[in-house]
């Protein structure tokens, strides 16, 4: 696993221009060496990353950083990697019905939400200053995911992680946080099937 991982993640990174930021290159640098660390701990040891530390690290901006569009690609193919580990490990520990299980649980739940009525499947901020993502974007997204969850319809985890919305205002939209937290359980249940 560690091997394909330091095949696929370059040692460094292309860096944007000297007045444009990117990621900040050193702690792009501590995270991906963790990370390695952490994929080539032993099974039976307790892993300090795994896919959602992946999905949810952050860095900050610098000027002449490292290109955040080839950094977060990376982390996409990291992510992928904890996943499959994650799902090997549970079906080498709890048997194949158990990974089904999960997976079963997480998709009920994403689909609870996706079958609600159109304009209704998130909260609206309550108040009107507030950013939120427009609504039939968001639905269109919903139909996309209903179609692979149910009808087996192609559609890639990259897709789903790339998604941008058109802004809304207030009540206009969706909440941005409930709307980026269904997201990331969607990216997460797609990593362990896919």
């Amino acid at each position: 696993m560690a091997l394909d991982f330091q095949r696929k993640i370059p040692a460094s990174f292309e860096r944007v221009r000297g007045n444009e930021f990117g990621y900040n290159a050193k702690q792009v640098d501590q995270f991906l060496q963790r990370a390695k660390v952490a994929l080539e701990t032993p099974k039976a040891a307790v892993h300090p990353l795994g896919s959602a530390d992946v999905r949810a690290v952050s860095f900050d901006p610098v000027k002449g950083g490292y290109s955040a569009a080839v950094v977060d690609s990376a982390l996409d193919r990291l992510e992928d990697a904890f996943a499959r580990r994650e799902r090997d490990e549970l079906i080498a520990a709890r048997g194949e019905d158990a990974w089904l299980r999960e997976i079963g649980k997480l998709s009920g739940i994403l689909r609870g939400r996706l079958h609600r009525p159109d304009g209704e499947r998130f909260r609206r901020p309550a108040k009107k200053n507030v950013r939120s993502y427009n609504i039939l974007d968001v639905d269109n997204l919903c139909y996309d995911l209903i179609g692979y969850l149910e009808e087996d319809k192609p559609l890639s985890v990259d897709n789903i992680r790339r998604a941008v919305f058109r802004p809304a205002t207030g009540s206009e939209g969706y909440e941005e946080t409930q709307v980026d937290a269904f997201l990331d359980r969607v990216v997460e249940l797609m990593a362990a099937i896919d």
